[in-house]
């Protein structure tokens, strides 16, 4: 099990390099990753880590499109985007009722031995994967609170690799923010100059 964690932890890095370059490329990596941590979540007693999982490959299929839509017959990669104000509201909505059924399912069904932060870091999960899909640059900010408690979480149950690769998320994260934020004001300044 340790060098399906080395190797899923590996693969997370890349994802993570991707992410923060904004490449298409990322939803690729955001296969192979959940494929590897489903086994690694089940053997630990992360149920829903694992469960989201199959979210996640779900997901990468409607982030991939998300990224890379037509629009009339040439093809445009989705910009970078502050999330709107009228989705903030619907996207705490629906974190919170995926954390309280997320809870109550580990709670009622399973032996988890974290059910309150692993249906916490999945509920925001759920959440942030979607705002990435739709190149929201508070993704980052979403990802920077899951990082840190997942950190916390896997180093309570000795998973040192996974640890310490979320703790270099949460880390990168600042930075990601920070360059979609360039990213984000450039792309707006170039649609400026060519408008005018």
């Amino acid at each position: 099990m340790f060098w399906l964690e080395v190797a899923g932890t590996a693969v997370g890095l890349i994802y993570l390099w991707l992410e923060y370059r904004a490449s298409v490329w990322l939803w690729a990596a955001n296969v192979v990753m959940p494929a590897i941590y489903i086994f690694v979540y089940a053997e630990s007693g992360f149920y829903a880590d694992m469960g989201i999982n199959i979210y996640y490959l779900v997901a990468s299929i409607y982030g991939w499109v998300m990224w890379q839509f037509r629009k009339g017959e040439q093809q445009e990669e989705l910009p970078i985007t502050c999330t709107p104000r009228r989705a903030i509201a619907p996207l705490a909505i629906v974190g919170t009722i995926c954390w309280g059924a997320i809870l109550f399912v580990l709670l009622r069904w399973t032996d988890s031995t974290v059910p309150y932060g692993d249906s916490f870091t999945t509920a925001a999960s759920v959440v942030a994967l979607y705002m990435l899909a739709r190149k929201y640059v508070e993704q980052w900010l979403v990802w920077i609170v899951v990082d840190v408690v997942c950190c916390w979480l896997y180093i309570s149950k000795g998973l040192y690799p996974t640890a310490a690769l979320y703790g270099l998320y949460a880390l990168l994260a600042v930075f990601g923010y920070r360059r979609w934020l360039q990213m984000m004001r450039k792309n707006d300044e170039d649609g400026e100059i060519q408008a005018a």
